[in-house]
């Protein structure tokens, strides 16, 4: 076992064997240092929120900065819940399902470069192609229009979602390299490498296009639950259990999988840990189904690797977490990193910021350098004939301008929006979502909402708007308003931080004059 010294301490291991691990107590400057997490206040919290009781050790919500949606409970079949993330507070009970599921719907994912797009999977095996359920997606990080899937059938298949058909029978790959169901799966930074962890207790590196194995490993003494790509740091971490069953953390080399660079046990309990990793900061957060708790450590690439800074403690146990992209931060209050806590036993959804204290109101450079965008990178084309390139960066500087996409992907995008926008919601065997409650001119218009950070309309010609005929389309009517009005408030904050950034810089310009003159 192994004994924390310090909130700086750190842990190395000796080269020879996992059995040799030393404390090398350490005291290191770090910025992040005095990070912590701060809870939601009370209304600012989702209530009321049918949250789904299946036993599935996956995170049952996902996030971006329009919407935040999650699995829920329904008779009949699969639905998950979506709605505006600032409509906290009570949840109507009569609130909307996405459904068109048969079966309970086990993974949810937002598309990173389309807020409105949701991929969903189900014990109903589909995606289409598996012939058991499917129990994992993701969608790969820079090309556009790429979805990944895994089930029980023990195969990984890659789906090119830039096709005329609505219903797309058939994968451009499948992988074939796992004898057991596949529990996890994570991209490097560019999309070139794919890493998953299965149930035969092997980790797995591979190139995701080809589907050609690059490493395997098998460790006896750590079984491994989750795993991430450490973005490019050549490195991999997986959480799981230790041969006594003890939750255990483990550092790989992505060219040597044969033994980990270091493993540490954490403590006894049953739940599996969700690793979280925010490669801008090189911080890993580690969060435990069924407890309160998210640890959160430094990585560097030399030894000793992982430096452990603090804990967050809550006594509200977890059942699942969501991570809202780095672009939806609070950059005002110094957010590097916010989760979205499914509490099942209050039937509550609790934000955590994750905060780096700093007294300065000014943008702070160093903690937020360029990240990635909701730009997309590549074509499925383009990725499909054999390129990899990194993500399209941004600036969270308040006032800064998203990088225009290129032309052919902009019109690639918008058309394959409208062809799919024709059909039901939650009824594509990829279930395929698009899940805007505008009008017909509306979602023809949605393709260009996202194209200009600062319109002050989300593409509706008020003009052509016609009066709600029901009650679920005045809903609908009510939460777009609401969404509007947010991203008002929003572009008034961002304008507020610039005037005040601008006239600091007076202030520091007028001062240096006035030395200058002495």
């Amino acid at each position: 076992m192994f004994k924390r010294s310090g909130p700086a301490a750190a842990f190395s291991v000796a080269d020879d064997s996992l059995n040799k691990m030393t404390w090398r107590p350490q005291y290191r400057c770090s910025k992040f240092r005095h990070v912590f997490g701060k809870p939601a206040t009370k209304e600012n919290c989702y209530d009321g929120v049918p949250i789904t009781r299946s036993v599935q050790d996956n995170n049952f919500c996902a996030v971006n900065p329009r919407f935040l949606a999650v699995i829920t409970e329904c008779g009949g079949g699969g639905a998950f819940l979506v709605f505006s993330l600032h409509h906290t507070g009570k949840l109507d009970p009569h609130h909307p399902r996405v459904s068109g599921h048969r079966g309970n719907v086990l993974d949810i994912k937002w598309n990173p470069f389309n807020d409105y797009c949701i991929a969903s999977c189900s014990e109903d095996t589909t995606v289409k192609g598996h012939s058991r359920r499917v129990s994992l997606v993701e969608w790969h990080p820079t090309a556009n229009n790429i979805l990944f899937s895994t089930g029980y059938d023990y195969q990984v298949m890659i789906w090119n979602l830039d096709s005329p058909e609505q219903v797309i029978k058939n994968p451009v790959r499948t992988i074939t390299h796992h004898s057991d169901v596949v529990l996890s799966m994570s991209f490097n930074t560019d999309g070139s490498l794919l890493a998953t962890t299965c149930k035969d207790r092997k980790v797995r590196l591979m190139e995701p296009r080809t589907g050609n194995l690059l490493q395997e490993g098998n460790c006896k003494t750590h079984k491994a639950s989750k795993v991430l790509v450490l973005g490019n740091m050549k490195m991999l971490v997986t959480t799981g259990t230790s041969r006594w069953n003890e939750r255990q953390i483990a550092l790989w080399d992505q060219d040597d999988l044969s033994v980990p660079l270091l493993a540490e046990n954490l403590d006894g309990s049953s739940g599996v840990l969700f690793p979280y990793y925010d490669p801008d900061t090189h911080m890993l957060y580690l969060a435990g189904k069924g407890d309160g708790n998210i640890r959160y450590y430094e990585l560097s690439s030399e030894k000793p690797y992982i430096h452990y800074l603090a804990d967050y403690r809550s006594l509200l146990p977890q059942k699942g977490m969501a991570a809202m992209p780095k672009r939806g931060l609070d950059v005002s209050s110094c957010e590097v990193f916010r989760f979205y806590k499914l509490v099942t036993i209050k039937s509550l959804i609790e934000p955590v910021s994750m905060i780096v204290p700093r007294r300065s109101e000014s943008y702070q450079e160093d903690i937020y350098p360029m990240t990635a965008s909701n730009r997309p990178a590549l074509t499925a084309d383009e990725w499909l004939s054999g390129i990899d390139k990194g993500p399209v960066l941004m600036s969270l500087k308040p006032g800064s301008q998203l990088p225009e996409p290129h032309s052919d992907m902009k019109g690639l995008a918008n058309s394959t929006d409208t062809r799919r926008s024709q059909s039901r919601p939650g009824m594509l065997p990829l279930a395929y979502i698009q899940d805007r409650p505008e009008t017909k001119d509306a979602k023809e218009a949605a393709g260009h909402a996202d194209d200009d950070r600062t319109s002050l309309t989300n593409g509706e010609d008020l003009a052509l708007c016609s009066p709600p005929k029901t009650e679920n389309e005045l809903r609908q009517k009510f939460h777009k308003q609401q969404e509007e009005i947010r991203r008002l408030r929003e572009l008034l904050g961002q304008r507020d931080v610039r005037i005040k950034q601008l006239e600091l810089e007076i202030k520091n310009i007028k001062n240096s004059q006035s030395h200058g003159s002495a």
